[in-house]
This record gives C-alpha cells, structure tokens and sequence, in this order.
C-alpha cells in the first residue's frame, strides 16, 4: 500500500492509504480521543524511510543494529508529522491504527479502539519544531470538527495513557506552545463558526 504525503491537512478517507497495520473499529464505537506519539528511527536519527518502512512491514532489520529488534513488531498511526511539518497519512482515522498498545484512558482500556493516533518525527529530549506544531494544531482541528466527541481535554500524549510503557511525545513537547497553536487555529473564522 501507498501512503499519501502531503503539506495540506486532507480527508484521510482513502481505503487504499499506508500501512496494512489496520482493522476495523469496534462496532459503534466513537471516536473521541488524541494520542500523540513521538518515533524516530534509528534513534536520534531524522529524515529516512525507516518509520514509513516499519509502518509498512518492510524494515530491514540489518540497515541498523536497532532495527533488528524491533522488525517484528507491527505498529501504525494515522499520520506522521515529520520534521519540516510535511504530513504522511497511514491510517483512515474511521479505522483502528495501531499505535496505542495496552493502554487506558479514564477507566476504559484498549485505546486503540477510540483514539486517532498522531506521531511526530522527534525525540523526549530535542524539541520539536514549529512546523510541527502548526500541522498538529491543524490536523487536530480537523479531526475534532470532524469527531465532535474529541475534547481538548481529550488530547494527550502516549505517556498518559501507558505511563509505565511509554515517554512520548516526551518533556521536550511543549504543550503550552501546542494549545496556543490550537487556540489559534480554532479561532480561525473556518472554525469559529464565522
């Protein structure tokens, strides 16, 4: 499968996108949750094929030493926000990605079943970048008109839903700027109702 690469927030509504790590959602099951993840692979390293490579099952477990303990596994997200802010969709958000593990959000397990999940190309400890920031805000935005259900209290990071598992996004995302960044996207007469 192909996944879309694009600089526009679009509709993420092709059956065809990215990774085959995917299902079907529960049945009746509302969306109503944002994770956000952060990835990068090699560790450290920006800019390569490697997550989109993962995503699709065709890591080479011998391009790194890292890499071989890791080509079993079988993950996805909806979308991958990479350095330069550029957007790569491998998940329909209407179905199940793969990206939360075991998990809870407020007493229910399994959040995969009613999370988007959103990585960003970036590390714990490296900031990350303005680009990043300003595609989050829109994607999220997007989403939330879309899934009404998804509050801003509905959106958190990885660590908060699998804290004893999970660091990510990490203590080098900074949420202030992230709810800044969307306060301003939706004051934005689009989504103001203006």
């Amino acid at each position: 499968m192909r996944n879309r690469r694009e600089n526009t927030m679009g509709c993420w509504d092709n059956e065809k996108m990215g990774s085959p790590n995917q299902d079907e959602r529960p049945e009746g099951e509302t969306i109503s949750l944002i994770v956000i993840h952060g990835i990068t692979l090699p560790p450290g390293e920006f800019g390569g094929p490697w997550i989109r490579q993962l995503f699709n099952n065709e890591l080479d477990g011998g391009a790194h030493p890292f890499f071989e303990s890791i080509r079993h596994l079988r993950v996805s997200a909806h979308a991958l926000i990479r350095r330069d802010g550029e957007v790569e969709h491998y998940v329909p958000t209407h179905r199940r990605a793969w990206h939360a593990g075991v998990s809870e959000f407020r007493g229910r397990s399994a959040c995969n079943d009613f999370s988007i999940g959103i990585e960003l190309e970036g590390t714990d400890d490296l900031p990350y970048t303005p680009e990043q920031y300003r595609s989050l805000a829109g994607l999220v935005v997007e989403q939330m008109a879309r899934y009404p259900a998804i509050t801003e209290d509905r959106i958190v990071g990885h660590s908060a839903i699998a804290p004893h598992r999970k660091t990510d996004p990490g203590p080098a995302f900074d949420w202030g700027r992230f709810y800044r960044e969307l306060a301003k996207r939706l004051a934005e007469p689009s989504h103001s109702g203006g």
